[in-house]
């Protein structure tokens, strides 16, 4: 696997680790039970954007990047997206805090790990031990956005960026 370029078909055998939220799970202390979301059968049927972020709980990634997302849902919704997988390369444990620390009750965005950078790698987009900052727009398995940022910010993997390539 290399880069994901658009035109390109989402690649298959890509899965993440994420724990659904439910009702026993809702309070940020609830652990819950990982479980595979598989990436590339979900894509295959939905409009999907999948926003990599350095780590949960970071400066930029918590002050700058998810809140776009989480204020753009009814943007995104508009757009055709019917799902935003957050990833990074924490467990799945601390992502699903991650995502009840900002107050999402849905699986319209959901927060995954990245296992070993498993899938960031595959496409080249790391950051040293953690996965780089990028987000990539698939509208039932081809990719219609990807942008991986080069400096220090968001700029190409804001829900802004995302939303004028949707």
């Amino acid at each position: 696997m290399s880069v994901l370029e658009v035109g390109d078909n989402f690649p298959g055998n890509v899965s993440f680790g994420y724990i659904p939220l439910t009702p026993e799970s809702e309070e940020i202390t609830s652990c819950g039970i990982p479980t595979k979301y598989d990436a590339s059968e979900t894509f295959k049927n939905k409009k999907v954007v999948l926003v990599a972020v350095p780590g949960a709980f970071t400066p930029t990634c918590q002050a700058n990047h998810l809140p776009g997302f989480i204020q753009n849902i009814e943007a995104l919704k508009a757009k055709g997206v019917e799902q935003v997988v957050v990833i990074a390369s924490n467990d799945p444990f601390v992502m699903s805090a991650w995502g009840k620390a900002n107050y999402t009750k849905d699986d319209f965005i959901i927060f995954a790990s990245d296992s070993e950078l498993a899938f960031s790698k595959a496409i080249g987009w790391t950051m040293g031990d953690r996965t780089a900052r990028y987000a990539i727009a698939i509208d039932h398995g081809k990719v219609v956005y990807a942008a991986k940022e080069t400096e220090r910010g968001v700029d190409v993997s804001g829900a802004d960026a995302v939303l004028a390539k949707l």
